[in-house]
């Protein structure tokens, strides 16, 4: 295989071509294009970079990037967490409420069965003292 020369390969990019559009019925040229492989390559290189930037330009500054999986404004993400840490302490506090009102109710309607404590005491008995 034979080993491309740097130079040779310069001037193959620089060669000249011509791309002609003639129309069909009347072999009339309609466009005249001088090309060079340099030249298109150039020129799809610039039209990738500025579809690339005007996509990424769209992503950034428009909402779209809401849209995209796993984006996360950390102000938003600060706000979600606090929010979820105050409905949390909020349903604790409405179970306690209502526990507390169906026992007040149920004291006040007499429906309560009062365990009695019938566990005998034992007290210590009272150390007299000889003076």
């Amino acid at each position: 295989m034979a080993k491309l020369d740097a130079g040779n390969t310069l001037k193959r990019l620089r060669n000249r071509y011509r791309l002609v559009i003639m129309n069909d019925d009347t072999y009339e040229e309609v466009v005249t294009f001088k090309l060079s492989r340099l030249s298109v390559y150039v020129a799809l290189s610039t039209i990738f970079v500025l579809l690339v930037g005007l996509t990424v330009a769209l992503i950034v500054f428009t909402p779209l990037k809401y849209y995209i999986p796993g984006y996360d404004d950390m102000r938003l993400g600060r706000e979600y967490r606090q929010m979820k840490y105050r409905v949390d302490s909020l349903e604790k506090q409405v179970i306690y409420q209502t526990q507390y009102i169906d026992q007040v109710r149920n004291v006040l309607t007499g429906n309560t069965t009062i365990a009695l404590d019938t566990n005998k005491l034992v007290l210590p008995k009272e150390e007299t003292t000889n003076d």
